[in-house]
């Protein structure tokens, strides 16, 4: 990384990314953007961005990713500006289950 004027952040990954960081479960990154971040950590952690972002260059639909506690969506998506100290978020969609409840009272 250069001396540029780019933010220090912290990425946590969720277990499905451990075997690609070595078993880290949080990375440092740097960029201006998510994008920038997100291309950097894939340089130092190969595989990771692919498990990420589609062929478009677009996150994966069953992927969520957060700025500190809100859903990069409701800003600017890859877009967005990162700040010094804040925390990535990468989360895989939460999916399953049959919709109906399996509970019986007594």
């Amino acid at each position: 990384m250069s001396d540029t004027a780019q933010s220090v952040v912290t990425i946590k990954l969720p277990a499905v990314f451990h075997a690609l960081t070595g078993g880290r479960r949080q990375i440092p990154g740097a960029g201006d953007s998510i994008r920038d971040v997100l291309h950097g950590i894939d340089r130092d952690y190969p595989g990771v961005l692919e498990r990420i972002m589609d062929r478009e260059g677009s996150v994966k639909r069953y992927v969520n990713v957060y700025r500190n506690d809100t859903d990069i969506r409701t800003f600017d998506g890859l877009e967005t500006k990162v700040e010094d100290q804040d925390v990535i978020w990468i989360v895989p969609a939460v999916a399953g289950g049959s919709g109906t409840a399996n509970s019986q009272e007594s």
